[in-house]
């Protein structure tokens, strides 16, 4: 979906790769079949197996589908800041939901990290796909995003802007780009507070991107990563999740710097912000959250008025 009014006045095309039509609604549809056929192959996974595993929302949803239709038992362990609509969806499918806390480190036992490795010891017949080390998931991106997004633009992309997470989507994905044409530009986008942006990991609201440590497949503020994907709703009429606000963002910080008008860019938006209705597109949940002033709106959110390592300024 070509975003001509979100980027407009910029040189650079600047087009959406809309990941929720994906019948579980997000990127993550692609990889958890790849994974539990690979775990069956390998004889990890076995009828009546149960899978456990730690997700911000949309794996699991992805995991949960395919777990129904194979007769599996699913279990999902989730940090405390993801969406209430991500819970009842897991459940609806049949899944069951354990929530752990954010602010603890990845190693203390109550994160969600060590907790799903405690259940998927203790649980007879469970197993882990552990979508941050799983070869799998780069490897869905690599047969399946990569080609698709090269075919759609008939081979004619620049850039390549995606969120970085488990790292599968960026790193599969652009192995693939960069194979077919090894000037492709590769940007990865994450949240202040993850690794990813180098530091230490400190805690951020953003959900399904950024981690707070690096995964073995592989800064822009939380402002402007939700505010991006609020104003992305309001010019282009299409619901973006917080994922897709930082990749958003990002996306357009650097195509701001390229003066080249064949230049084209293709932003990875990973699912939609249905899921993200009580928060990123409730003004009072972002008041509360501080990214928002007391009496502003949304709506008067300028993403030309931001730049990496720069901030909008709230009024008091």
């Amino acid at each position: 979906m070509a975003l001509d009014r979100l980027a407009a006045g910029l040189a650079p095309r600047v087009v959406a790769k809309l990941e929720h039509m994906n019948p579980g609604g997000s990127v993550k549809d692609r990889i958890a079949l790849p994974m539990i056929e690979a775990a069956e192959r390998s004889g990890l996974l076995k009828p009546g197996g149960v899978i456990v595993e730690p997700t911000s929302g949309n794996t699991g949803v992805g995991l949960a589908m395919a777990a129904a239709a194979k007769g599996y038992r699913c279990i999902f362990v989730m940090a405390d800041k993801q969406s209430e609509e991500k819970r009842a969806l897991l459940r609806a499918y049949g899944a069951e939901v354990v929530i752990c806390p954010t602010d603890v480190a990845p190693d203390d036992e109550r994160s969600y990290y060590r907790v799903s490795d405690r259940m998927a010891r203790e649980i007879p017949g469970a197993w882990k796909p552990d979508q941050y080390t799983n070869p799998a998931n780069p490897q869905a991106h690599y047969a399946t995003t990569g080609p698709e997004i090269w075919e759609a633009t008939d081979g004619r992309i620049t850039h390549f802007v995606a969120g970085v997470g488990t790292g599968g989507t960026i790193s599969g994905t652009g192995r693939y780009l960069h194979e077919r044409n090894p000037a492709v530009v590769v940007v990865g986008a994450d949240p202040a507070g993850s690794v990813f942006s180098g530091g230490e990991a400190q805690p951020y609201l953003t959900e399904g991107v950024g981690e707070d440590f690096w995964p073995g497949t592989y800064d822009t503020k939380v402002r402007d990563a939700f505010l991006t994907a609020r104003q992305a709703t309001a010019a282009e009429g299409i619901l973006v999740g917080e994922s897709g606000g930082t990749a958003l963002w990002a996306a357009l910080q650097v195509a701001r710097s390229v003066e080249d008008p064949k230049a084209l860019f293709v932003v990875l938006v990973p699912d939609s912000g249905r899921n993200y209705i009580g928060k990123l597109y409730n003004d009072d949940w972002l008041r509360g959250a501080g990214i928002l002033g007391a009496d502003e709106q949304a709506a008067a959110y300028d993403w030309r008025m931001t730049s990496a390592g720069t901030e909008q300024q709230s009024p008091e």
